[in-house]
């Protein structure tokens, strides 16, 4: 007889599912649970919830500081735009004078064509008038011959003249150079032949407005005095001075004369501004007296030599003696 193995089979095959359900159930309880030491655990979790706090604040910080350079981008972009702004109104304003500079010059050019006609039909008047062979000899401004185009002051900046005429003087050397709008050399010496300007000794002074106000300036901190004797600065300026090429007019500036001999002084200047063969005198010699003394003293006695020797002087060279009344 057979024995009947099926069932012990099908017990053993329980058994085992159940034995295996039981270590299944073990081993989900062992991952799910915490394994380790507590405490290590716990000191894990803090550090990662510090670094977790650390990358916020580091996040919020980088946060303010976008802000922050959104708001000067901002302020920069708008900077840029109100410069962009004025430079297209300068640009505007510059196309506007350079329209203006244009328009100024062409009416200049119109203007010094009609004066050219204007001068041509007076050039032919005159000729018509005075007839072909009419020639003008020379400029004569008030008496004073313009026709130089290097000017040399020599003045007596002695005390009578500072305490005085000075403010004169500086009025009557404007309307001398405004005789000459245009030269091409000046300077200025006292009657000792001293500079105005030391650092250009024995050069010319070139001619331009500022140079003018310059010298006009510089008057009232001049203090380089002379004895009021204007030899050797006439004869400084001519010796330093004097070429075949140049025409120069020196003028001399003062209010009395303070020398021994008048005759003395005539025959320096004459013998060191003799004209060579019937020619012209080197240079001319104007002179202007300012009234001083005469109105300050009773002693006029220089007064007078320094009238008799300006006038003999400016008559010898070509100039012109002017004696003023006033000091108004």
């Amino acid at each position: 007889m057979k024995k009947q193995r099926r069932e012990l089979q099908e017990a053993s095959i329980s058994f085992l599912d159940v034995i295996s359900c039981g270590f299944g159930a073990i081993v989900l309880l062992l991952v799910i649970a915490k394994v380790g030491d507590p405490s290590a655990l716990e000191e894990a979790e803090n550090q990662l919830l510090g670094s977790v706090k650390d990358y916020q604040e580091r996040l919020f910080k980088i946060r303010g500081e976008a802000v922050m350079l959104d708001e000067r981008l901002k302020s920069r972009k708008e900077q840029l735009s109100e410069l962009t702004e004025r430079i297209a109104r300068l640009k505007a304003k510059l196309a506007s004078v350079a329209k203006q500079s244009s328009q100024l010059s062409q009416s200049q050019s119109r203007e010094k064509e009609q004066l050219q006609l204007v001068l041509q039909v007076l050039s032919e008047e005159m000729e018509r008038l005075l007839g072909p062979e009419f020639q003008q000899q020379n400029q004569v401004i008030a008496g004073i011959p313009a026709d130089s185009n290097y000017i040399i002051f020599v003045i007596d900046n002695s005390g009578s003249m500072k305490s005085w005429a000075w403010g004169k003087l500086k009025t009557e050397m404007t309307n001398i150079l405004d005789i000459y709008p245009e030269v091409k050399g000046l300077q200025i010496m006292n009657c000792e032949g001293k500079y105005m300007f030391s650092s250009a000794p024995d050069q010319w002074l070139v001619d331009s407005p500022g140079i003018r106000k310059n010298i006009i300036k510089k008057l009232d901190t001049w203090n380089a005095v002379c004895n009021s004797n204007p030899a050797p600065g006439i004869e400084a300026a001519i010796r330093n001075f004097y070429k075949s090429d140049r025409k120069i007019s020196i003028y001399y500036l003062g209010d009395d004369f303070q020398g021994r001999s008048i005759g003395r002084v005539v025959k320096i200047v004459d013998q060191l501004n003799k004209a060579h063969r019937g020619a012209e005198r080197l240079v001319r010699i104007h002179a202007i007296g300012f009234p001083v003394l005469q109105q300050q003293s009773n002693d006029n006695d220089n007064v007078i030599k320094f009238a008799a020797l300006m006038r003999e002087l400016s008559y010898n060279n070509g100039g012109t003696f002017i004696g003023l009344n006033s000091l108004n």
